[in-house]
């Protein structure tokens, strides 16, 4: 680990929102992530960071936030979660994420967390008051059995235990649901996956469940994606190569039957498919909540 200083801490998206998040800005606390995912998009080229497995810390990220949200004439959905896990382990110690929550809450903004770090819990308090305004936490979950979860996410919590944290937060009455991607073809692209995690969501009480039945695969990240096949998927690195050659998305061959399966399961579990998502009306904070 070491700390670094950023020049600005939100990224500015679209006003309108991310169509599949709700997001107009994103903010990383963090450069690098520890969960270790085989699949993980961050690693690719085009993100200019040569050793992902190495953690920096942005020193400086709390008074930048301070200073960049006092500006903001209008209030809009910031998303934790886009370049790495701000509840990886090193949070409970660093604790950015939670000084950050406690920073938003003063300045009244929308939060949409994406994670796999159960140490969100730790920080209901917080979001309960932020939900005043909005809040939402989606648990990335892609295998329901945690002997998969394990080889294609090694170093994150269980899945099981992601779902324990998801009805923990359900419970607190937080919005809180799951993001069902990456599907990995020749992987994790079962129909049988697809209906325990849907099965397991709704025993968690979801709000929703936000589905993609594919993959990126491009530059730097394909390379890592294919040495970590080969260490655990032996002979489906050349299934990729033979369907996708070096195409940047790589949907499910399945992916037809597995959104039947999915749209068929939700609807008998009665999920919602989509988000409910924060929006400013005429410049007045408004939440759906």
């Amino acid at each position: 680990m070491k700390y670094i200083q950023a020049k600005k801490i939100l990224s500015v998206g679209k006003p309108e929102g991310d169509p599949w998040f709700g997001t107009s800005y994103t903010i990383n606390l963090y450069r690098g992530c520890t969960h270790g995912c085989i699949y993980c998009d961050s690693r690719s080229d085009c993100y200019r960071i040569n050793d992902f497995d190495q953690i920096e810390v942005k020193q400086n990220a709390l008074e930048l936030l301070h200073r960049e949200l006092k500006s903001k004439r209008q209030r809009r959905t910031i998303g934790f979660g886009s370049m790495n896990d701000c509840y990886m382990p090193i949070e409970e110690q660093q604790r950015r994420t939670r000084r950050a929550l406690e920073i938003i809450l003063h300045h009244k903004f929308p939060i949409h967390i994406i994670t796999k770090g159960t140490l969100v819990t730790r920080d209901t308090d917080l979001l309960k008051q932020i939900s005043k305004v909005y809040a939402a936490v989606s648990f990335t979950i892609t295998a329901a059995n945690d002997e998969l979860a394990k080889k294609i996410e090694p170093q994150a919590p269980s899945s099981t235990d992601r779902f324990k944290a998801l009805k923990q937060l359900r419970e607190a009455g937080i919005y809180a649901g799951i993001t069902l991607m990456p599907i990995l073809p020749f992987i994790n692209d079962s129909i049988d996956n697809i209906k325990q995690i849907v099965a397991k969501a709704a025993e968690s009480n979801a709000s929703y469940i936000i589905a993609s039945m594919g993959m990126t695969n491009r530059d730097g990240q394909r390379e890592y994606f294919y040495k970590k096949l080969d260490q655990s998927f032996p002979e489906v690195k050349q299934k990729y190569m033979n369907q996708f050659g070096n195409d940047y998305s790589c949907a499910s061959p399945n992916a037809k039957l597995l959104w039947q399966t999915f749209n068929s399961e939700c609807n008998k579990y009665k999920i919602p498919t989509k988000m409910a998502f924060y929006k400013p009306i005429n410049n007045q904070q408004t939440s759906l909540f």
